[in-house]
Order: structure tokens, then sequence, then C-alpha cells
């Protein structure tokens, strides 16, 4: 993390520290949360869909309410907004590990414990999505340009650190008495104590003026238009909408691929769904962290490459007959992700002016959350069809890279300035739209 903190410019190294531990305690959480669900739902009884369905109110909620928390952050400041969505995640991961609690223990019917799940889980979408703008934010008005998808890059290894210690965590907080419930609750004092280092040690201080630089000026109907319909970063949310969608289908059904796979009860099997769901996220930490620094990669390379190597790593899954073909698909997809998801996050933040990076994050939260919409579909599918949302997913990816190439915005992805002001004219003619964890 060090290093990582040594490519964000003017941020302070303790102040890059915070809020990587912030945006990886709640991806902890998540994709901890992920990696137990199938489990959870099928010793309640939840239907498959269902299970799958208890993010999509959260989501939808975490979409709409993403561009109100950052313009909050521009008028309260980005500090205050972290505390927000980190409350937010505490307070439903407690309210979750409860409702679970209950259906472990038969105090209610499957449908009245999905009913609680989905309302506990909502609160997250109403309040944790106050996190996410706020650290993107954070970090990019502090950065200067040029090393922007570097620290955009450093940003989101936290999200892929996340993914790597939650899956790992998650069974070995399988208690006595919590059962299953257990690694709900551990997260919930996980996010506690983030919550306390935020609130006593990052510091609320106006952006580093290095970091900012001559913009083309705006019109009053710029100012005004909503982002996800401002031409500059339109392809980006697009982009965005597809990628966080497959991701999401994808990391949703390997839980139910897996015990399917081996044939083992959710329980038995949850400690090889942690397994997979690590390789995958050490692959994804390997774009990020390694290679993305190591081959110095422009958005527009990760925005390629993102894609392409996700479709291949689904075509893997889809066709493999047994469970390692599966680790090694999902390992090979999420090193893809882990390209694709900073540069579509760094490709957007360049392509505005400094006091808009807010707006943009917002907009990029957004997209983010409500592709978890479409997760139940692909479970459904998966239900009928085993490789069906991997084939989907190999589909998609594939109009996405001819999506990169084609695209006027995507080509001219570049943290250089020419590059930048190139992609910002260019954009005029530009149309389009588009949506995690």
């Amino acid at each position: 993390m060090e290093s990582a903190a040594r490519e964000t410019g003017g941020l302070p190294r303790r102040s890059f520290a915070i809020i990587f531990c912030v945006s990886m305690a709640t991806a902890m959480g998540n994709t901890g949360l992920i990696s137990v669900l199938p489990a959870i739902g099928r010793s309640i009884g939840i239907p498959d869909p269902m299970v799958s369905a208890i993010f999509s109110l959260s989501a939808l909620l975490w979409a709409f309410s993403s561009p109100g928390w950052a313009r909050a952050s521009d008028r309260y400041g980005r500090k205050p907004l972290m505390m927000v969505g980190l409350a937010g995640f505490l307070v439903s991961m407690i309210l979750c590990g409860l409702v679970v609690s209950a259906g472990l223990r038969h105090l209610g019917t499957p449908m009245l414990i999905f009913v609680l799940f989905l309302l506990a889980r909502a609160l997250f979408g109403l309040f944790g999505a106050a996190s996410n703008p706020a650290t993107q934010a954070y970090l990019a008005e502090r950065t200067p340009v040029e090393g922007r998808t570097q620290a955009m890059a450093s940003l989101a290894g936290a999200f892929g650190m996340g993914t790597v210690i939650g899956p790992f965590l998650a069974p070995l907080f399988i208690l006595p008495g919590v059962g299953l419930a257990g690694p709900l609750f551990s997260f919930a004092l996980i996010a506690l104590g983030m919550l306390f280092v935020v609130w006593r040690f990052l510091p609320e201080s106006h952006p580093d003026p290095d970091a900012a630089r001559p913009r083309r000026p705006m019109t009053g109907g710029e100012k005004e238009r909503p982002m996800w319909r401002d031409p500059r970063i339109t392809p980006f949310l697009i982009y965005g909408f597809i990628v966080a969608t497959c991701q999401t289908a994808q990391a949703q059904t390997l839980g139910f691929l897996i015990i399917d796979k081996l044939g083992l009860s959710p329980t038995q099997a949850q400690t090889y769904i942690a397994i997979a769901m690590m390789f995958g996220a050490v692959a994804g930490l390997l774009a990020q962290w390694g290679l993305i620094r190591m081959f110095e990669m422009t958005p527009r390379q990760l925005l390629r490459w993102g894609v392409g190597i996700a479709a291949l790593g689904n075509l893997v899954v889809a066709l493999s007959p047994g469970y390692y073909g599966v680790v090694a698909g999902y390992a090979i997809s999420s090193l893809g992700f882990g390209f694709a998801r900073p540069g579509f996050t760094a490709g957007s933040s360049i392509a505005v002016d400094m006091h808009e990076q807010a707006r943009a994050a917002g907009a990029i939260a957004a997209v983010n959350g409500v592709n978890v919409v479409f997760a139940p579909l692909f479970v459904f599918l998966y239900q009928h069809f085993g490789p069906a949302p991997f084939i989907i997913n190999t589909l998609l990816m594939g109009g996405l890279l001819a999506y990169a190439f084609r695209n006027v915005a995507l080509k001219n992805a570049d943290p250089k300035p020419a590059s930048r002001d190139a992609t910002t004219l260019a954009s005029l003619e530009r149309s389009d739209e588009g949506g995690a964890v």
C-alpha cells in the first residue's frame, strides 16, 4: 500500500491509507456476504433467484442516491459523507445478521426472512452509497492528472484486496451460536473500527491546488446537465454499466455453480467457494497493483485489454466440466475486470473538470450499483442452462471490445492533457448511457 500511496501525488500517505481501508472494508463485507449468500439461502430455503435478488433493492437505492450523496459531499465535505456511508454499512450488516440468525432458527417462513433481509440490505444501498463518491472525489481532486490513472488503479485495488480478504475471513467467522450469520456481525465490527479511524484521523482539507489545471470553460447548460447525459462521460458510463453487470452476474452465480459442480452441501462447499473467489481477487490485484504500473497502461489500453481478457475467462467458465476449470476461468475474467474498472473510472475522471469530480464519481457509483438488479435474471438462466450466464457475458464483453475501439471518447481516453481536450471536443457528437458490488 505504501507504493500505491506514492503514486497519489499530493495526497499524504496516511490519508490515502485511510480512504483505501474505507473502500476495502466495504468490499470485504460485500464480497464476504456474496460468498456465504448461496449457503444462507439454501439453508433457510430461499429460492436461488430470490437469494440473488436480495441485492436488487439495495442496488436501485444505491444508484438513485449516489448522485445526491455526491452533491452532498460537495456541500458538506468528503469526510462526513464517508462516515455516513460507513454508518449505513454498519447498521445494515447488523440487521442482516439478525435476520439471518432468525431464518436459521426457523423463526419465520423463508418468504418473511427474504423480505426482512431485502429491507435490511436496502439500508446499505440508501446510506452506504455515500462513501463511494466521497472517497473517489477525495482522491481525484488531490491527485495531479498525470498520476490519476495510477491513483485510481490503486484505490480500485482496495476493492480487489477486500475481495481477497472477505471470502477468506467469511468461513472463519462461521462460529458456534451464530453460524452463517457470524460473518455479517464480524464485518459490522470492522466497519465500526473504520468509522472511528475516519472520524479521528482523516483530515478534511481543501484540495491540493497542484492537482487542478486549466480546463475548457463550461457553458451554463453544461453545468446543469445531469452527468449521465453529459457526452464527455456517457460512453464511460455505458462501458462501466455493462462491465459491472457482467462481473456481478458472474460473482453471484459462482457460488451456486460450485455447489452444484461439487455436489456438496452449501456449508461444505463454502471453503471451495472462498478459494475460487480468492483466486479471482488475487488476479484482479495483479492487474491493479502490478501490470498497470509495470506497463504504465493508459485508460484507453485498460478499456480494451480488460473486456478482451474478461471475455476469454467467461468462455473458459462456460466450457469447463469441473471445479478447477471454473476457478481458472474466474481468475482470468477477474484479471480482465481488474483492468476494465480502473479504465472507465480514470477515463471518466480525466474527462471532466476538477470541480465536477464528485458528480462524476456519483455517476460512476450509480452505474456500479444499479447493475445488480439484473443478477437474479442471470441466476434464473443458470438454473435452466448452466453455461448461459457466462456465454452471455462473453458476448457482451466482445461487444464492448468493439465499442472501445470505435467510440471516440474511449479511443481518446488518455491522461495527457492534449488527449483529454481532444476527447472533450470530439464528445460533442457522442451519445449513449450506463452502471456495483
